[in-house]
């Protein structure tokens, strides 16, 4: 296996943040893509893959988004080339045949409201966090946020039913003027224990 080098781990982790402030500069649709078919082969559980994103970038788009907004929120995600709505598909199981071919998994959630819902919140979670690193991988800067109103998200973009909004995520290239220090981490001995 191999082991990435300092300048990767310090692009994905150690000087990477989370920015609060953007250059106005757009960002290629290709990038996008490229950062899905990194983050599409982290793993999810039975392979559900649940998350599904719209990527808010028009004026437009922006505005319909903009009365969910926290009012700490509102100015960088107007002003940050894109926003992605990280949602969780709440019909997730539907696709299982395709993506669990080798067993028959839609049973384990169809008709399960509460097995779909964790799992579908676990798994997308799990997924915009690939795709936010595959972002940075390729030199894009992420800024994820909880400050919004879901319901409205939810009945503006998804008003089916079908999608439920997971948190949004504001992608561009950083204005590092912008920045806040750094808060601090925990070390390990704080967080973990080996048994």
């Amino acid at each position: 296996m191999m082991v990435l080098d300092d300048m990767a781990l310090d692009a994905v982790f150690r000087t990477a943040r989370t920015h609060n402030g953007w250059q106005d500069r757009p960002v290629e649709e290709s990038l996008l893509h490229a950062a899905w078919d990194l983050a599409k082969m982290g793993p999810t559980s039975a392979n559900c893959s649940p998350l599904r994103i719209v990527f808010v970038s028009s004026a437009a788009g922006k505005e319909r988004l903009r009365p969910a907004l926290s009012a700490g929120n509102t100015e960088k995600t107007m002003t940050a080339p894109v926003t992605a709505i990280f949602a969780q598909d709440m019909e997730f199981y539907e696709k299982l045949p395709k993506l669990f071919p080798h067993a028959d998994a839609k049973p384990w959630f169809a008709g399960k409201p509460e097995v779909i819902s964790a799992t579908a919140f676990r798994n997308s979670t799990l997924q915009a966090a690939y795709f936010m690193l595959a972002a940075r991988s390729l030199g894009l800067d992420c800024g994820a946020m909880s400050g919004y109103d879901g319901a409205k998200v939810d009945a503006e973009f998804f008003p089916d039913g079908k999608l439920k909004s997971n948190f949004l995520c504001n992608i561009g290239y950083g204005d590092p003027a912008k920045l806040f220090p750094r808060s601090p981490r925990m070390d390990f001995a704080e967080v973990a224990t080996i048994v």
